[in-house]
């Protein structure tokens, strides 16, 4: 549990705070100091930061839901075709195919890379197994059944897109050099309001430290909950709940 809230740590905290203690480090050596009003370079991270998150929130938001759909309609598919003349044997054979749809996406769905083509071939059999076993299924049933599969893939797409199509590449990239570039302007603010005295240094050295933490920490924490399939952050979604058969 205790590496979920270390996963905001990595190596863009290392180098935010490491730019944090050099530029403090040599504008106390050299003493550098101003004052300027710090609410444009507010503006410049702290918009776009919580612009990205709130994206990245919703993004989490519409995955929970094309899951919930996914899931429903194939329970949906496998109800409808239980009233239909199915034998056991044919029977069986369409829960391992409807269990294929549904294993195979969810595994796909928790790689960086998804294979759409296994994705597509695995619905594909559940049609082409009702279309080989008309004789079986009723028209109105195997109506229904195909509009619940549509819904389906429907389902899928939508859950292929928020896992391939994230928050705008040039605005995060944006965040993450200003996040960088904050203590250029920051420090010597602060050590001109505080003063260059070695009791106060301390206490800048913490102030300086702490806001860049806090700011890289943001964007580690959008990032991760842009990608909420692979399970390693603390708000991913748990994708074994959404089984068909949990």
């Amino acid at each position: 549990m205790l590496n979920r809230y270390l996963v905001i740590i990595n190596y863009k905290t290392l180098i935010a705070v490491l730019i944090s203690i050099g530029v403090l480090y040599f504008a106390e050596k050299n003493k550098i100091d101003y004052e300027i009003d710090l609410t444009l370079i507010s503006i410049a991270i702290i918009f776009p930061l919580v612009f990205c998150i709130r994206s990245a929130f919703r993004r989490r938001e519409k995955a929970l839901e094309h899951l919930s759909q996914f899931r429903s309609n194939l329970r949906t598919i496998e109800h409808y075709l239980k009233m239909s003349k199915l034998g056991d044997v044919k029977s069986k054979e369409l829960s391992l195919l409807i269990s294929g749809v549904e294993n195979d996406f969810l595994k796909e769905l928790s790689k960086p890379d998804i294979n759409l083509k296994k994705i597509d071939n695995n619905t594909e059999e559940v049609f082409n197994f009702l279309k080989n076993n008309e004789e079986d299924i009723s028209g109105g049933i195997r109506q229904k059944v195909v509009r619940f599969l549509r819904d389906v893939s429907d389902s899928q797409d939508n859950l292929i897109a928020i896992h391939l199509h994230r928050t705008p590449i040039s605005l995060k990239a944006y965040c993450l050099i200003f996040i960088y570039l904050f203590p250029l302007v920051y420090t010597p603010t602060i050590i001109h309001k505080m003063g260059n005295e070695a009791g106060a240094m301390i206490l800048t050295y913490f102030v300086v430290i702490l806001s860049e933490f806090i700011l890289i920490s943001l964007y580690n924490i959008q990032d991760q909950m842009e990608y909420p399939f692979d399970d390693n952050g603390l708000d991913d979604i748990q994708l074994q709940k959404f089984k068909f058969k949990r």
